[in-house]
């Protein structure tokens, strides 16, 4: 993680000078905010990694040379097998992104169907309190 977070930061550096000499060369406005919202784009990144690895307080595997790749190893994370709500999901962003050239009144349509839809997606595998309590 601290190759990463260097990496990040290294870049938003390289963004803020190239875009010091862009300005002073006679850039454009559009080039010059493109080039500094990279730079924060890239400062954010590398703030959350180093933030991250703060709080984890370790070398991870991936920053020692001598680690092996079995040491990197582990439980990556929860998928869900067979989910119906991305479905809904890309349906509501289409409607929401056609509606723009269509009708505000069909945004509010779109808008709506896609928050309904974020929710269902995101507390999918949620259980309701009634089946947590002790019996």
């Amino acid at each position: 993680m601290k190759t990463n977070w260097r990496l990040f930061v290294g870049l938003a550096i390289f963004y803020v000078v190239m875009t010091l000499i862009y300005y002073y060369l006679g850039g454009e406005a559009v080039g010059i905010s493109g080039m500094l919202l990279s730079a924060c784009l890239a400062g954010m990144v590398g703030f959350y990694l180093w933030f991250t690895d703060k709080r984890i307080g370790r070398d991870l595997p991936e920053d020692r040379l001598d680690a092996e790749i079995a040491e990197g190893a582990g439980e990556l994370g929860f998928y869900s097998p067979h989910s119906w709500w991305p479905l809904p999901v890309a349906l509501s962003s289409m409607v929401t992104a056609l509606s723009l050239l269509v009708g505000w009144w069909m945004t509010l349509i779109g808008v709506g169907a896609l928050v309904i839809s974020i929710i269902g997606f995101v507390t999918e595998y949620e259980k309701p309190l009634a089946e947590n309590a002790p019996h």
